[in-house]
């Protein structure tokens, strides 16, 4: 795992697809003080901090800044990458070096060519997008790389993969294969939650996300992470996240500008 701040937007120096493997099959090289962000399309290996790993179409890579890495290809291969500097405040993230975006594979792609169409590179919106994709990869089935049992782990992954869409506790239990009772029991355990208490919790941080991190309309925020009923949507944030949605955007549309 490796510690990445987040809280604020990064420096994005550059944004672009890569194409190797052609005329030779490895790539050895080092950025001394930028992050590299990488989202695959192809199969190699990929070495760095003393680990080598498997890389498929769909996974992403972070790789801090002053790491060797080392591409063994099998042929032509492209990538989208970014290269960032990110703004050391608050508390970090940790997120594995290399994993798979599954179903969020997509909607990365799309961050980051939107990314690279943006013009200059250092413009806001290059700057919004690279943070936007970092957020999404920080939120890839965080507890699942932890839970014991394979059942929560299965069914945190639906969740994470379908937060716009109902979600209900005896499809979950039916999709990890046990019963909405025993579902619930080993999910408390592993998590210290109930399933419907998980499901609101990465709910309202996603949406906390999207308030602070996007220029999304409130309804539109609010069916993203499925609770389209607005009255819903407010209280559910009062509750969570302590204010009215518009009032967590327009605090941290303040801090942000102090800082």
């Amino acid at each position: 795992m490796i510690a990445l701040h987040l809280q604020t937007p990064p420096e994005v120096l550059n944004a672009g697809a890569g194409i190797h493997g052609v005329r030779k099959l490895r790539d050895v090289f080092r950025l001394p003080d930028l992050w590299q962000l990488h989202l695959y399309n192809y199969s190699a290996e990929l070495t760095l901090l003393g680990t080598t790993y498997s890389v498929a179409p769909g996974y992403v890579s972070l790789t801090p800044a002053g790491t060797q890495v080392q591409f063994d290809y099998r042929g032509r291969s492209e990538h989208l990458y970014a290269h960032f500097r990110p703004v050391e405040l608050g508390e970090p993230s940790y997120l594995p070096v290399v994993q798979d975006a599954g179903d969020a594979a997509p909607l990365l792609s799309r961050l980051l060519r939107s990314a690279i169409e943006s013009s200059p590179s250092g413009s806001a919106r290059t700057t919004a997008e690279v943070w936007t994709a970092l957020w999404r990869i920080a939120e890839l089935t965080p507890a699942a790389q932890e839970a014991g049992h394979p059942a929560v782990a299965t069914a945190i992954a639906h969740i994470e993969a379908n937060l716009a869409q109902p979600l209900a506790v005896p499809e979950l239990a039916r999709l990890a294969g046990v019963s909405h009772n025993h579902l619930t029991r080993l999910f408390q355990a592993e998590t210290g939650q109930t399933v419907i208490a998980y499901v609101r919790t990465r709910r309202m941080a996603r949406a906390r996300h999207l308030l602070v991190s996007s220029t999304l309309s409130i309804p539109a925020i609010a069916a993203s992470v499925g609770v389209p009923d607005l009255q819903a949507f407010n209280k559910t944030c009062r509750r969570e996240l302590g204010a009215s949605p518009r009032s967590v955007r327009h605090a941290m549309t303040v801090t942000g500008v102090q800082g």
